[in-house]
């Protein structure tokens, strides 16, 4: 959800959103690049996420209607208080 709501994230903004471990998110976003949900950039040490713009219409349709269900819903809001909350955020010179 924080994906769909948010056109970019960086690996340490969503582990501290989210509130789990490096190694446990990327395992995770590594399966939903592998199908071509999400995609990924490099700049510098950060690696960056993104839902898959190439996605059929279908498929964005699904992912905006459960980002409006859910967003307001426990633990999405949580997520997305936490990451609001976040120091440092990227653009900044380190994450947190």
């Amino acid at each position: 959800m924080l994906l769909s709501r948010h056109s970019e994230l960086c690996v340490c903004e969503l582990t501290y959103a989210i509130g789990v471990s490096q190694p446990h998110l990327s395992r995770h976003l590594a399966q939903l690049r592998e199908q071509g949900l999400v995609v990924d950039r490099r700049a510098s040490t950060w690696i960056y996420y993104r839902i898959n713009p190439n996605l059929p219409d279908w498929a964005k349709t699904l992912l905006r209607n459960a980002e409006v269900g859910l967003t307001s819903t426990a633990p999405f809001i949580d997520d997305s208080l936490a990451l609001s909350a976040m120091p440092n955020r990227p653009d900044a010179p380190r994450c947190a």
